[in-house]
């Protein structure tokens, strides 16, 4: 590209260069680099006064340079062969406008060459071609002469030369020959025998004269630099060129070699992968096409949408144009199975029959009336109308109660696909949303890899323990779940690795949860919650008989007739090895039992009796209960409260000590709440001391003192606010509190008594504890009434409005 043929001075050893085949004469000798001594001889020379003017097109001569010329126009040959008979001496100039044929004065430059004829060549196709050397420059004065060829009066061009020890001119040349010599090292089309030339040069004058006549630059930018008289100059100005053709050298160089290798790699992958095919084909193997073929089959099966069918298309056709060893080839593979695995339009059939489904029910759990009574109404609305959007319900209670297998027992009711996703530490909202394409190793969320897994769009799917969801930096997986459970929005669920929507309004959820106030206010809201509550004694014995006992048996690979456990014998486990509100505890203790008991079947032994003295040495000691206490001592009061795992009873112990008085002591590891509902209480009893009968003295004299028993547990809530009441006051009045007596309620410093939740949990507690009778607050009452009466025998409640009326009831006198 850049040097034209630098071995142009070599130019008869290299005739295959050209473009023509010159007849050389035997006696054509090898035209020699110019020495410093030749360059000075030549300097030296007198310019004749007036010279024959030989117009060039498209070519500068420099001084010292050797070029071939082809000589076309009469004038032009007329010149060379009356030139070539006398002293071969001309003057060349060069046009300013190539594409003028016959130019005149006006059209050649002002700075010319002198030149020598070395050879004159006779072509095969008649032209003439002639060798010339240039000599020195010359400057036109006028022309005397315009046929049959320009002759013109001319004067010597004035030359400034740096000294011989400029170093600057020196660095110079010596950066003009490294580019010119990298040039001829980055192209392909000049041969490394141009170096040598270049090498060879000893005079820097020539040196700079003869890379500007072979750059790569236009006749302009060469007339240029020959018009420039400061060789200092010059050679700077043909330094900056050069080092602009080395850059775009380069630059090509880097395009094609990186084209090169982009395409010798696409062609080595091409011949690999027809390869691989022919291998495939001969070992029975799927070849990708294949692949491609057999996904677009599937595809005719599926019932999704039009926008969800263009997707496909789009997403397959850019498939087909991937390459099977791109890591982007796996991802796109994955998403296109996924968009025909997940079950778009696909619906198992409902089954109506309400009882049916009544039965199925009942036949799994033993009471939770509330959540079968639910699903019955959900079943009967859906068989009316025909399109019902799913409720969003939520079981809310105590572990144990079977919460999580009762969506087992609905989706079997229903007819149903079952699917359990847990939500206990989920901290990461891809887990529901997925992860977007762009990632490695992303994969979609949990709720499309389930519906993927049981293939139904409308299956019962069990959100469990929906109030362990945690958060940190990966976002918040409670705010993903409300899309997926408002029935608004989740008719259009989007999910990062599908990238489009998806219908979820048909699925029914169920979520569950131990604890209310840990959830979301806003994904709370959108759930219908219902509370299982736990079960008594008596649903217990029922649920062991029905359903743990013959699980156990089978589990353990018992006959029925290895292991029987009366009525009286489950009673006894559960009061004296569980203390729950659920049956899990309970399923562990029968399981143990039929564990003792295959041992001994294992050992063919006799089979062991089973007795409560049995049970006793098989289960270990009993833990200790909460029960009733007595009212021996004034100042004791059962209170009643709830925990996650259900109701229990407390205790209430206050005491007098002499002292300064006004301190009040309150131990038992008791939160802020319930140190304020002391302090209400005791302020309260200060106020109205005189209607109590208490001795204002008391305050200034005693110290009170009200503790908690199971100080490592902690204790909190408004709850136990009449019991505080009714202790401070037995203490001060010394008057007892009555026999199998206990109370909830919250106060407030104008004595009224303020209605508490948790109400089932804790009348199950009392009833466990042998209380036969309980005060509430008036506004409980509804929460008693929604009790089965099952649960109440054996209790009396009373209610009261007032903290007086709590006294009254409470205290003998």
């Amino acid at each position: 590209m850049l040097l034209k043929q630098l071995f142009r001075m070599n130019f008869f050893n290299d005739s295959d260069k050209m473009p023509f085949e010159p007849m050389l004469d035997e006696d054509s000798d090898f035209i020699p680099l110019l020495s410093a001594e030749d360059e000075d001889n030549m300097h030296a020379e007198k310019i004749p006064d007036i010279l024959s003017i030989l117009p060039l097109r498209n070519t500068v001569l420099f001084p010292g340079v050797v070029i071939p010329i082809t000589v076309g126009r009469d004038k032009s040959i007329n010149l060379i062969k009356d030139a070539y008979k006398g002293d071969k001496t001309i003057g060349v100039v060069t046009q300013k406008n190539d594409g003028i044929e016959d130019p005149l004065p006006e059209d050649l430059h002002n700075v010319g060459t002198v030149a020598q004829i070395i050879k004159m060549l006779r072509m095969p196709d008649g032209n003439t071609t002639v060798i010339i050397q240039g000599k020195k420059r010359f400057r036109i004065k006028e022309f005397t002469q315009s046929e049959p060829y320009y002759k013109a009066k001319t004067q010597r061009f004035e030359e400034t030369r740096p000294d011989k020890d400029d170093k600057e001119f020196q660095a110079i040349v010596s950066s003009l020959k490294d580019t010119a010599l990298q040039i001829i090292q980055k192209s392909q089309h000049i041969p490394t025998e141009a170096g040598f030339a270049l090498n060879n040069i000893e005079s820097q004058n020539f040196m700079v004269n003869f890379i500007s006549s072979n750059m790569n630059a236009n006749s302009a930018e060469k007339q240029r630099m020959l018009e420039v008289p400061n060789l200092k100059d010059r050679a700077t100005m043909v330094l900056a060129h050069l080092s602009k053709d080395l850059q775009m050298l380069e630059l090509k160089n880097q395009i094609q070699n990186k084209v090169k290798v982009d395409i010798d790699k696409q062609q080595r992958d091409y011949f690999l992968h027809q390869q691989i095919k022919t291998i495939q084909e001969e070992l029975g193997e799927k070849s990708h096409e294949q692949d491609l073929e057999e996904l677009r089959e599937r595809a005719k099966t599926k019932k999704w949408s039009k926008e969800i069918a263009d997707t496909f298309e789009k997403q397959i056709s850019k498939l087909s144009r991937m390459n099977p060893n791109s890591p982007e080839f796996g991802i796109q593979t994955n998403y296109l199975e996924l968009l025909l695995d997940l079950p778009w339009g696909e619906y198992t059939e409902d089954n109506f029959d309400l009882k049916h489904a009544e039965a199925t029910l009942n036949e799994d759990h033993f009471g939770l009336e509330k959540v079968k009574e639910r699903i019955l109404e959900h079943l009967a609305v859906l068989k009316l109308k025909g399109d019902l959007k799913a409720p969003i319900l939520c079981l809310y209670g105590p572990p144990g109660v079977g919460k999580t297998s009762l969506g087992k027992s609905i989706a079997k009711a229903l007819g149903r696909k079952y699917i359990r996703m847990s939500l206990g530490g989920l901290k990461d909202e891809s887990e529901i949303r997925g992860h977007r394409k762009t990632y490695i190793g992303a994969m979609p969320g949990r709720i499309l890899q389930n519906l993927k897994k049981v293939q139904s769009s409308n299956p019962v799917f069990i959100l469990d323990e929906i109030d362990k969801v945690g958060s940190d930096y990966h976002g918040d997986p409670s705010s993903a779940l409300l899309e997926v459970l408002d029935p608004e929005q989740n008719s259009t669920f989007y999910d990062n690795f599908l990238e489009n929507d998806y219908d979820l309004s048909k699925i029914l959820f169920i979520a569950t949860c131990n604890n209310l106030a840990t959830i979301q206010p806003a994904l709370r809201d959108r759930m219908e919650i219902i509370d299982v509550s736990g079960y008594t004694v008596e649903e217990k014995i029922e649920i062991a008989k029905q359903h743990l006992l013959p699980k156990q048996v089978e589990e353990n690979g018992l006959k029925k007739a290895q292991l029987k456990l009366t009525d009286k014998q489950l009673e006894f486990i559960i009061e004296n090895y569980t203390s729950e509100s659920g049956v899990r505890n309970l399923e562990k203790r029968i399981s143990k039992i039929a564990r003792y008991v295959a041992v001994h079947v294992v050992k063919e032994e006799t089979l062991p009796k089973i007795s409560e003295d049995s049970i006793a040495k098989i289960l270990g000691p009993s833990h200790e209960k909460a029960k009733y206490q007595g009212n021996d001592v004034p100042g004791v009061v059962t209170g009643l409260a709830w925990t996650q795992v259900g109701g229990d009873i407390l205790f209430i112990e206050t005491s007098l000590s002499k002292g300064k008085g006004a301190k009040l002591a309150l131990t038992g590891n008791l939160g802020d709440v319930m140190k304020e509902s002391a302090t209400l209480a005791l302020e309260f009893i200060k106020a109205h001391n005189e209607e109590l009968n208490i001795d204002s003295e008391l305050f200034e004299n005693y110290n009170i003192h009200i503790h908690v028993p199971e100080g490592a547990t902690p204790k909190d809530g408004p709850s136990a606010g009449i019991a505080m009441l009714t202790s401070l006051t037995s203490a001060l009045t010394k008057r007892k509190v009555k026999k199998h007596l206990a109370m909830t309620g919250e106060i407030t410093l104008r004595g009224k008594v303020l209605p508490v939740g948790g109400i089932k949990e804790k009348i199950l507690a009392a009833k466990r504890a042998g209380i036969k009778e309980i005060i509430l607050c008036a506004d409980n009452k509804k929460d008693v009434d929604d009790i089965k009466p099952d649960y109440l025998k054996g209790l009396t409640f009373k209610y009261v409005n007032q903290m007086t009326e709590v006294l009254q009831l409470a205290l003998l006198k």
